[in-house]
């Protein structure tokens, strides 16, 4: 995915507030050999190019100058109420390098699974994201992982996803987390709906002559007790 960003000559909070007003986003482009370049973007470009999954999760092509860079986007910083995008960090790719990244995951197949068509079980994302360690040439994009296997009581486990050639999970001392866990609809649910849409009680059945028994009169309120006279 290729982006273009131009140099920018001052830094510091000021400038770039003063940046932001104009419609420029600040940026920094650090690692490398050289020192970090300083960078601003057209924020309204960098808004919708931040919607896209790939920007986030694959090696970029940043027209910079006439040359073009190989970067990878780090991090971003937003407004806390506003849509605008602070400042944004880059970095640079070397090709010899591993690189640690967030790849997204990309769910199918649940509803062929015999879990969910028919044993009434849910299949709930605990993970929709693993960190991998990989070569820049070997980065995907995504990682799909496929549902259709999925069985009542078990859970699919990050070992049981098949990883592109070149890819590892890291799991910063998880062991083998749960990427995916079976639920089964609880029963308390559909006897609870019964319960709820049970029919009303019958009414009272009709006297002899087809007529309708009359309804119980209250009972008579007594009298409140007089009091007593003065002597």
């Amino acid at each position: 995915m290729k982006f273009v960003a131009f140099e920018r000559t001052k830094q510091g909070t000021g400038a770039s507030r003063r940046l932001r007003h104009t419609g420029r986003t600040p940026g920094i482009v650090y690692g490398g050999s050289g020192a970090p370049l300083l960078i601003e973007l057209d924020h309204n470009a960098l808004w919708h190019t931040l919607k896209n999954e790939s920007f986030h999760a694959s090696i970029l092509d940043m027209e910079l100058g006439g040359k073009e860079h190989r970067v990878l986007l780090r991090d971003v910083q937003m407004h806390p109420y506003k849509q605008l995008v602070l400042h944004i960090d880059f970095q640079h790719v070397d090709a010899t390098t591993k690189l640690h990244m967030k790849v997204p995951l990309h769910f199918s197949g649940d509803e062929l699974s015999p879990a969910v068509k028919t044993d009434g079980c849910i299949a709930s994302h605990v993970m929709t994201e693993i960190d991998v360690l990989c070569l820049p040439t070997d980065l995907p994009e995504f990682i799909n992982v496929d549902l259709s296997g999925l069985k009542k009581g078990k859970s699919l486990l990050l070992s049981d996803i098949v990883l592109p050639k070149g890819v590892s999970a890291v799991t910063r001392g998880k062991g083998n987390p749960v990427v995916v866990a079976v639920v089964p609809v609880a029963a308390a649910e559909t006897s609870a709906e019964g319960e709820a849409g049970a029919a009303p009680a019958p009414a009272a059945a009709p006297a002899k002559g087809g007529k309708a028994a009359p309804a119980a009169k209250p009972a008579a309120a007594k009298p409140a007790a007089k009091p007593a006279a003065k002597k």
